[in-house]
Order: C-alpha cells, then sequence, then structure tokens
C-alpha cells in the first residue's frame, strides 16, 4: 500500500502525505461503514471540496434531505466533523471525503478552508495549543484534590490486598485437592472466584481467573498448562503483597496487572514515529484498540491503547505506513510499552520499513522482556528477510539466509492476513512486524519484497496490514 504526496508544502517544510485508499479504508469502525464510504468516495455526491497546506480536506456531500452535510477532516490528527446523525467515528461521509482525497488532487480546490471548516479547523488546533500551554503551567489549588485521590487510592489498595490474599488461598486448595479434579468442578467455581476479585476492585486478577477457567479440559495436557498459569497468577498475588519491597519499575508493573488505573507520566520523548499497526480486539461490551509505533531515531516501540464503548469504535486512529512527528509521553512499569499521544508536529509523511532482526534473534528478545514482565503474553518485534513456509502443525517464518524458523502462533493461522502474507511474500524474503510469545509469532504488518529502510527510495510506504 502506497502512502503518495499530494498538496503544496505542509508549514514545517514537509510535503503533505495524501493517504492511500488501504489506509483510509482501516480506518472504518466496521465493514458497513467501509462499504457505505467507499461508494461515497467518487466526485458525485461532493461539492466545494478543498484542502489547505496544512492538511485538513472538507467538502460538502450530498445526502437524502436537501440541505448537504458538511465534513472536514484534519489529517494531522486525524481528527473528523461532519454534521450527519452518525455516532460512527469516522462517518461514512469522512470516510468517503477521504478516499476521493486518495485518488488524487483533481477534485480539491488548494487555498483557504470554508468559513464552516475554518471555523472548526481553528478551533482544534486553538484546544491543542492550549492543552499543550495547560501541561506546562503550575499545580494550583491540587492540595485538597491530591489528599482526596491519595485516600480513595490506600482504600482501594487495601481491597485488593483483601482479594489477593483471599485468591493465594483458593489457590493452595485447589493444589491441594489436585488440578486434575478441577475439571468435575465445572467452570462455575473459576466464576465465582473472578466475581470475589471484581469485588475486590481488581479487575486484573478478575480476568487471569477466568483464562484459568478456560484451560480446564481444552485438550491433552491441560493439567500442566493449568498449573503454569496458577504459578503465575500466584507470583502476582505475592508480588502485589510485597509490593514495597519491589523495585519502582517492577512495582508499577504489579499494579497495572492486577488492573489499578495509571496516568503517563514519563518524560515526553519527540520522535518520528512509524506507524507499524493498528487493529481492535473486543474486550467484554467495549473495544480496545493498539496502535504499535516505532521510534526512528529512537529506535523505541510504543504502544497507543484506546476504548471505545459499545457500539461505538476506540475514537483515536493513525494511518498504518505513515510516520508523524510527534511526542509521546510513556507510562510507568518495568518492560512496558504503553505511551500516550502528545503534540504533534506538522503533517504524516510516508516511510520505509523499520529496521528488524533475524528470526533466531527473536526468542531471546523475548526472554529479555520477561525480566522485565514475568507476566508478558508477547513481546513486539521486526522480523528481517523471512519466507513464511507450511509447517507440520500450520505454518512458520522461515530465516532466508539461516537454518532457523519461529511457528506462526494459532490466533493467526485463520486469519486472511496469513495469505495476505504469503501472497506477499511470493516465496521470497519480506519483513514481518509481530508479536513473539510463548505461542509463537503472531503478524501484524509486512513490507513488500525490495523495500528498504528510509533512504534507500525504494517505493517507501509500500506495507500490507495483516490484522
Amino acid at each position: 500500500m502506497l502512502l503518495s504526496h499530494g498538496g503544496e508544502p505542509s508549514p514545517t517544510g514537509g510535503p503533505v502525505a495524501r493517504w492511500s485508499v488501504e489506509q483510509v479504508l482501516a480506518l472504518a469502525p466496521d465493514d458497513a461503514s467501509r462499504k457505505a464510504g467507499t461508494r461515497l468516495g467518487a466526485a458525485g455526491p461532493w461539492t466545494d471540496t478543498g484542502r489547505d497546506a496544512a492538511g485538513a480536506v472538507w467538502g460538502l456531500c450530498k445526502g437524502s434531505g436537501s440541505t448537504p452535510y458538511r465534513t472536514v477532516v484534519d489529517t494531522t490528527g486525524p481528527a473528523y466533523s461532519c454534521s450527519c446523525p452518525s455516532r460512527k467515528f469516522p462517518c461514512k461521509h469522512a470516510l468517503g471525503l477521504l478516499l476521493l482525497r486518495a485518488s488524487g488532487d483533481a477534485a480539491f480546490r488548494p487555498g483557504e478552508p470554508a468559513d464552516w471548516a475554518a471555523a472548526w479547523i481553528e478551533g482544534r488546533r486553538r484546544r491543542a495549543a492550549e492543552k499543550g500551554g495547560a501541561a506546562s503551567g503550575g499545580d494550583a489549588a491540587r492540595g485538597p484534590a491530591d489528599a482526596a485521590a491519595r485516600k480513595r487510592a490506600e482504600r482501594r489498595a487495601e481491597r485488593v490486598t483483601g482479594g489477593a490474599q483471599e485468591l493465594e488461598q483458593r489457590l493452595a486448595d485447589l493444589l491441594r485437592g489436585g488440578l486434575a479434579a478441577t475439571d468435575r468442578s465445572g467452570y462455575g467455581l473459576w466464576e465465582e472466584t473472578a466475581a470475589r476479585m471484581v469485588d475486590a476492585q481488581a479487575p486484573g486478577l478478575a480476568a487471569r481467573v477466568r483464562e484459568l477457567g478456560a484451560i480446564t479440559g481444552s485438550g491433552p495436557g491441560w493439567p500442566v498448562r493449568l498449573l503454569e498459569e496458577c504459578g503465575l497468577l500466584h507470583l502476582l498475588d505475592t508480588a502485589w503483597l510485597g509490593r514495597e519491597r519491589l523495585p519502582d519499575p517492577l512495582a508499577a508493573t504489579v499494579r497495572t496487572r492486577v488492573g489499578l488505573p495509571m496516568s503517563a507520566e514519563g518524560a515526553p520523548v519527540r520522535d518520528r514515529w512509524l506507524v507499524l499497526a493498528q487493529y481492535d480486539t473486543p474486550d467484554g461490551k467495549i473495544v480496545a484498540r493498539r496502535i504499535w509505533l516505532y521510534g526512528r531515531e529512537s529506535g523505541r516501540t510504543a504502544l497507543l491503547l484506546s476504548f471505545g464503548a459499545a457500539g461505538r469504535s476506540p475514537a483515536q486512529a493513525l494511518p498504518v505506513g505513515a510516520t508523524i512527528d510527534a511526542e509521546l509521553t510513556p507510562y510507568p512499569g518495568g518492560g512496558q510499552l504503553r505511551a500516550e499521544l502528545g503534540e504533534q508536529f506538522g503533517a504524516m509523511a510516508p516511510a520505509g520499513p523499520p529496521p528488524g532482526i533475524a528470526a533466531a534473534a527473536a526468542p531471546a528478545v523475548y526472554g529479555d522482556a520477561l525480566r522485565e514482565d514475568p507476566w508478558l503474553d508477547a513481546w513486539p518485534v521486526t522480523l528481517r528477510d523471512v519466507i513464511p513456509v507450511p509447517a507440520k502443525d500450520g505454518w512458520q517464518v522461515a530465516d532466508a539466509h539461516a537454518d532457523s524458523a519461529l511457528p506462526i502462533a494459532p490466533a493467526a493461522l485463520s486469519r486472511p492476513g496469513l495469505w495476505k502474507l504469503v501472497a506477499l511474500s511470493g516465496g521470497g524474503p519480506v519483513t514481518v512486524f509481530g508479536e513473539i510469545g510463548h505461542r509463537g509469532f503472531d503478524p501484524f504488518a509486512a513490507w513488500e519484497p525490495g523495500e528498504t529502510e528510509e533512504g534507500g527510495r525504494a517505493a517507501v510506504g509500500s506495507v500490507v496490514q495483516l490484522v
């Protein structure tokens, strides 16, 4: 997928990136929006379309009523505004406008925004500037609020401690009775224990207890898998109960793992962040969106995590394959990758793939990460020069230059992305980003054969999403 240039130079001196069709469709909240947006991606329903040098596009879209819908998109966010009543974000009109923009410059008049679009664009950018100024301001009148917050945190910590102690007793009873006997108890045992952890305000513990229930009777060898997960849960319990003796980064990781809310508080890191992958996963009644980024200068990998309420997609979305000049503020914790997107500088730009490692080195990278966070299921890596090949029990990615390979995780075997990866490779080496864990390698995005890092000028920006 190609991220092309379009429009005039941005105020920062770089080109304003015109998104490709695939990048636009990746922002759609669901299949229905994707199809509806595609129908609006032609010039027919649009009038008064325009674009400015800072990355904003706008237009009027004819609808079922007499008044056309006013649609404007700031691609530097991205952020969207439309006068339609849709609760989806972005709506089909914003998708259609971006798809029309992806087709070229002919339909868009360059210049200053229309009055109705200018008001929204100026207001958005003013609020962003004010937010940045407020972040650097003082801490006036915080004392009473901070004291009340500390008391609430202490009360919650006491409840979590009570839950952890109860869970330890239940695990001890479980082991005394024998793990194999849990197959006769049914799922009710685990659900009741999970409900107790919810009462203790420890949702992280509750989620892990429910995962134990899914292991019981799940196939040959399930008692061994159950014992392993019980050991990790016991480790988390004891870590919480002895958190005062832990190093600060590991203590922060433990607080996150039991489910206590954390806020981004590290020093902001400004970099040119390459958007590696974006995908949604259901999390109960909400949808969790994960966006993986790679810093060109810092070499850091970061995760943006956002959530959407029932029936709505998360608001945060970035086009895969683009690079944004922005600040990220990291969350605390040993080995934690999560960060919060802060101020952005200028427009998005095209970029080539990130540097990768050999397949044989990936397990060691995961092992190093486990030392910082023993409860990690997987760790992000980019593999260079690997070829997807069939294996006895599924597929694997094999090193093109050495006798080593990684199994592809079972979760990826049933996704269409696996066949995209195979087709993209065509038997040749590709660069692939994904997660390596104890279940194997889960591919999220791949770059076309022959792609080079930034500076190589080999059709930079050609990336295929696999999730």
